[in-house]
């Protein structure tokens, strides 16, 4: 039975682990070699402030994390918040467990306490790769765009939102 939790501390290893097997995994359908390279060592990271916010979750099974993922006011890279937006972060599910409702666990969760908080709407940067599961989650196309990960590595995303 899987379990959806809010993430601790404790946890930074094991989502550092799932990251890194999820993300080269599932990305290589849609990003060249060339881009992963670069760009891997940037998102396979956990981010220790998300993680310990109470508002970034783990998905388990027998102890074995399978999924993780969240939101944040704070907009992903800082800026200003924008009023009544939650931006999800760092979503990911190990590729072994992959259509098993974890991811959609781990995103519903994140979406009812965001709702909780107040929050009217749900914005997400989407790799190419994950534009589908979020359609599936109702989530709207607002346009491609591409991230400046750090001076000189761009990053193919879609930026997408839904109403809470």
């Amino acid at each position: 039975m899987i379990a959806v939790r809010p993430a601790t501390r404790a946890d930074i290893g094991a989502i550092d682990a799932l990251l890194g097997r999820s993300y080269p995994q599932l990305l290589r359908a849609d990003y060249p070699p060339s881009a992963l390279v670069t760009v891997l060592p940037l998102m396979t990271r956990a981010q220790p402030g998300l993680v310990a916010s109470g508002r970034y979750f783990v998905a388990e099974e027998e102890g074995v994390l399978l999924g993780a993922g969240g939101w944040s006011e704070a907009l992903p890279g800082g800026g200003r918040p924008i009023p009544g937006r939650a931006n999800i972060r760092h979503v990911a599910t190990d590729p072994g467990a992959l259509r098993r409702g974890i991811g959609r666990a781990i995103l519903t969760a994140a979406l009812d306490q965001a709702t909780a908080a107040g929050m009217t709407w749900a914005h997400c940067i989407s790799t190419l790769t994950a534009v589908p599961f979020y359609r599936a989650m109702g989530f709207e196309e607002m346009g491609t765009m591409t991230l400046q990960m750090r001076p000189g590595i761009d990053f193919p995303a879609v930026a997408m939102r839904r109403d809470l």
